[in-house]
């Protein structure tokens, strides 16, 4: 049985099963093994996460702590409360605007790789050659934030470091957009997003895209990225009080523990904590050199978890607005046996998004695809988890909502 406990119950002869926050939070490569070695626990216990999952069926077992069902239950009941934003005008369908981010993801990226290039070989940077893709990302953004935003997750391992930048932006954008800023504001917040990784151009490559957990030495190198790129943004020309700030701050965290400066809740500024969950998030959905993305609804789940020492949770709370419970992409199971995939929100509730339905549980076998608008009162089916497409050996959930097999970058 799964079960979490606060770090402090943690006994040698426990089997670990996995850390409550980022893989770069602490300096494991496996994420699940027997704790059998002191140095192990005391190396835990001086990372400041604060929970962890152990696996009684493996090791030793501990009064109390909650099983996954029971957290299951309260992240889903807490993220229930979270109300839906009303959708942007003018609005175009995920199909129609899959299409076109498509080709704003293919542009977005190759002058993102053009311009970090630059600023690796010493060029300073210019807001004036960021913000046309900052405004052609946000206007994708505005007419329909899922199509963009799943497709920018879909990225390699190889081009992570600039996709995360476009993925970034565009979750930067929708996230401020949910927040009611103004458009001065969202432009702000976006090449915010476009630059705060700027710094890793000054990291060796050979640390960026290690295939394995880093080790201390290298991992605290890595932690200088937020301070590098601060200073190749003072360098550069026109760039804003707000991108340099996400830039210096984005791995911040409220609770303090966070680099390079340890700030604490109202210490960090209102865009360095969105930048905080907008990296987060794309980081944990995203495959990695050393580690494969997880599913988004998964990943809001982690998030939720996490939330109250990681992230400022009133922002948490309308990132999720943005993106849904279960967002564009997710895999759901429904009570009717059935499984869809997630294609569109409603305004209705977070709970009761638009679903592919392609497959019967019952009959292990795919079916004839079916929209299906959980808001609709006609509706009587309901989702009742987020699945692996892993474990039903799908493999094609992106063409199941956004009508194209691969993304051409």
């Amino acid at each position: 049985m799964l079960k979490r406990i606060p770090v402090q119950q943690l006994r040698l002869g426990m089997h670990v099963h996995e850390f409550c926050g980022s893989w770069m939070d602490h300096p494991f490569w496996r994420g699940a093994f027997l704790l059998d070695d002191p140095k192990d626990l005391q190396t835990i216990l001086a990372t400041g996460l604060k929970e962890v999952w152990i696996d009684t069926s493996k090791g030793l077992d501990v009064e109390g702590g909650k099983t996954k069902e029971a957290v299951a239950v309260e992240i889903d009941a807490a993220l229930a409360q979270v109300h839906t934003p009303s959708k942007p005008t003018p609005y175009t369908n995920i199909a129609q605007e899959a299409a076109r981010a498509v080709k704003i993801c293919a542009r977005s990226k190759q002058a993102v790789t053009s311009m970090f290039h630059e600023a690796r070989m010493g060029k300073a940077l210019n807001a004036d050659d960021a913000l046309p893709i900052v405004e052609e990302i946000s206007t994708s953004v505005m007419r329909n934030p899922g199509a963009l935003i799943s497709l920018a997750r879909l990225k390699n391992k190889d081009e992570y470091t600039y996709m995360h930048s476009v993925a970034v932006c565009a979750l930067m954008v929708s996230l401020a957009r949910t927040m009611g800023f103004n458009d001065e504001q969202t432009r702000h917040a976006g090449l915010a997003g476009l630059l705060h990784d700027v710094g890793k151009m000054m990291i060796p490559v050979e640390i960026l895209d290690k295939p394995g957990k880093l080790t201390e030495a290298e991992f605290d190198t890595m932690k200088s990225h937020p301070v590098e790129g601060h200073r190749m943004l003072l360098e550069g020309s026109g760039i804003g009080e707000h991108a340099l700030d996400v830039c210096l701050h984005h791995h911040e965290k409220v609770n303090g523990s966070g680099y390079p400066d340890g700030l604490a809740g109202g210490e960090i500024s209102l865009y360095a904590r969105m930048g905080a969950v907008c990296d987060v998030y794309d980081a944990i959905t995203s495959n990695r050199p050393y580690k494969n993305g997880w599913e988004p609804a998964e990943s809001i789940r982690k998030m939720a978890e996490w939330s109250k020492g990681h992230f400022d949770q009133r922002i948490f709370e309308a990132f999720v607005r943005s993106v849904g419970i279960y967002p564009v992409g997710s895999l759901v199971r429904l009570a009717s046996g059935m499984l869809g995939v997630v294609i569109e929100q409603t305004e209705q509730s977070l709970l009761t998004p638009i679903i592919m339905v392609f497959f019967s549980i019952q009959s292990n076998a795919r079916v004839q695809p079916e929209l299906l608008d959980l808001s609709k009162p006609s509706c009587k089916d309901k989702i009742v988890s987020h699945e692996d497409p892993a474990k039903w050996d799908i493999k094609d959930t992106q063409a199941l909502w956004s009508g194209m097999a691969v993304t051409p970058w």
